[in-house]
């Protein structure tokens, strides 16, 4: 997470185009599914690692939180967050999420969304998270799936006609860095396997309260036809949990 692509205003510029920098998280294919998984919000205090746009700590001021907390390592996200998701209960700081240190019970609730495969330890993250949390607090993300992030090119495998054939998986077992290209820039990412996040959580003492591999929305399946292909293999993991 410490390398920024996102403060290279090229790349940056690309990011805004996406859907769900656009739309928010109406325009995130993974909201349906990750808005039940989230905790009731009032009057609890929200930490959101990664928070980008500020999408999500706008929606949990919106939905009875008594503040909000977004870190994130772009000076060019958190610019964005405080122009469109502004309000007096949120404070954005720059900061990269490894380098978090909250003292115990900080917070009742802690959030990421599709951040954590940028970060080479999913155990230190998860025992600061362990520790900053209230007990019962809650503890909700998205990352890459691990079938999404293995092969490590994380492209679909074409015919000689350009037609996809399959999803390439590769190494699955093999956790490491991947490279892939994003926006039309090398991006580094670290892939864990489905018992890492899973085992990983439970040995630093949460409870998994819940597991979802997102399919797209009905809705979206119908607007985007190329969105089908989605259904062949899982692109996200969503996962709760909570401190014991």
């Amino acid at each position: 997470m410490k390398e920024n692509k996102y403060d290279n205003d090229n790349f940056f510029n690309q990011y805004k185009q996406m859907n769900r920098s656009i739309k928010g998280l109406a325009g995130a294919g993974e909201w349906h599914e990750l808005k039940k998984m989230l905790p009731k919000f009032l009057g609890k205090r929200v930490l959101d690692l990664g928070c980008g746009f500020g999408w999500h700590c706008k929606y949990a001021i919106e939905n009875g939180a008594k503040s909000a907390v977004g870190i994130d390592v772009s000076e060019n996200m958190l610019e964005e967050a405080k122009k469109i998701n502004s309000d007096k209960a949120i404070e954005y700081i720059k900061m990269s999420i490894e380098d978090i240190n909250y003292p115990k019970d900080s917070f009742d609730v802690v959030i990421s969304s599709l951040a954590f495969h940028y970060i080479r330890s999913f155990k230190d993250i998860c025992d600061k998270v362990y520790n900053c949390l209230t007990s019962g607090g809650d503890f909700v993300f998205s990352v890459e799936h691990p079938v999404f992030t293995a092969q490590g090119k994380q492209d679909w495998h074409y015919d000689e006609n350009g037609n996809i054939i399959h999803w390439p998986v590769d190494n699955y077992f093999t956790e490491d860095i991947r490279k892939s290209i994003f926006l039309g820039e090398e991006v580094v990412k670290y892939h864990k396997t489905m018992t890492t996040y899973m085992n990983t959580l439970i040995q630093s003492g949460f409870e998994v309260t819940g597991i979802v591999e997102p399919m797209p929305e009905e809705s979206m399946l119908k607007e985007i036809p190329e969105m089908s292909d989605e259904l062949r293999r899982p692109m996200m993991l969503l996962i709760s949990a909570r401190k014991k």
